[in-house]
């Protein structure tokens, strides 16, 4: 966790206004006044093809949360979420040791009761932002993933490990919880009872348990960890941007509407696909048994 200062992200807009095509953004424009990429001091950003990676640069800390990293974080996402060349985005951390151990435990240490709610509204705000991005994000998980680094992690759509790779929520050992919506992803994730577990505990859980229970999709070395991350990702790439963009709209939404109301938007997702050139390309591609070429149209 950390504190950032500012509003909430934008809400997500209802299902009628998040289908648009051709690709269109799902999401409102950034806040004004965010930082430019260029001026990110703590996140860098760099490019393979059709993929950006994002790492969180700051080893000197284990990469640890504190109110700007937050707020970087946010801001480059925001960007990305915006170019239709980023088709997929790795986010990692610097170095060997950490992805991210945790947070700056001296700002959380200031708080009080209303900025302890601001901490983990703000946030959920800019976690929730990367759960809703509306393109596939992977978590390359090089060492540490602890408290809001785990998050971080939970809030990606997938996550890969190294074998050096620990999580954990540790929180209760300095008389708090997680707040950035680690005790409701963790749940989802990996079932009531362990994460019951390892919240209430602040255990570690080390790469090889963490594959096992279902966190993540898979177990590599260290040295090999980005380049797998980039194989895992391209499979996904490679298929028709509108039809992964609107499965990531229905896996999501449905977490939070009844069932009725999930298979409704479904359905006419499906539909909605059904009138785009990815999906006549698509299926003549498998006709003619050839490669589709997807224009993302």
């Amino acid at each position: 966790m950390g504190w950032i200062p500012g509003a909430l992200c934008p809400p997500v807009p209802t299902f009628v206004e998040s289908i648009q095509l051709p690709i269109t953004p799902l999401f409102s424009e950034p806040s004004a006044g965010r930082k430019l990429m260029s001026d990110l001091q703590y996140i860098n950003i760099s490019w393979d093809g059709e993929l950006a990676i994002v790492t969180i640069d700051r080893p000197e800390k284990l990469n640890a949360l504190n109110g700007e990293v937050i707020a970087e974080l946010g801001d480059a996402f925001d960007s990305l979420r915006h170019d239709d060349k980023v088709l997929g985005v790795i986010l990692t951390g610097a170095g060997q040791k950490a992805f991210v151990a945790g947070a700056d435990i001296g700002e959380l240490a200031k708080m009080d009761a209303l900025s302890g709610v601001q901490v983990s509204r703000v946030g959920q705000g800019v976690f929730r932002s990367i759960e809703r991005f509306p393109k596939p994000v992977l978590a390359a998980v090089g060492g540490f993933a602890l408290g809001g680094g785990c998050e971080l992690a939970l809030a990606c759509h997938l996550r890969l490990a190294a074998e050096n790779a620990r999580f954990g929520l540790p929180e209760v050992g300095l008389g708090i919880m997680p707040g950035y919506g680690g005790t409701i992803r963790l749940a989802r994730l990996i079932g009531l009872g362990r994460a019951v577990e390892l919240t209430l505990t602040g255990e570690m859980m080390d790469a090889d348990r963490a594959y096992a229970v279902g966190l993540v999709s898979g177990v590599v070395p260290r040295e090999e960890l980005l380049d797998q991350a980039k194989a895992l990702l391209r499979k996904i790439t490679k298929n028709g941007p509108v039809a992964v963009r609107m499965a990531l709209e229905c896996i999501y939404r449905a977490v939070d509407v009844p069932l009725s109301e999930a298979l409704a938007a479904e359905a006419s997702i499906f539909g909605l696909l059904a009138s785009t050139e990815d999906m006549k390309e698509g299926m003549t591609a498998f006709l003619e048994k050839r490669k589709p070429d997807f224009k993302g149209r």
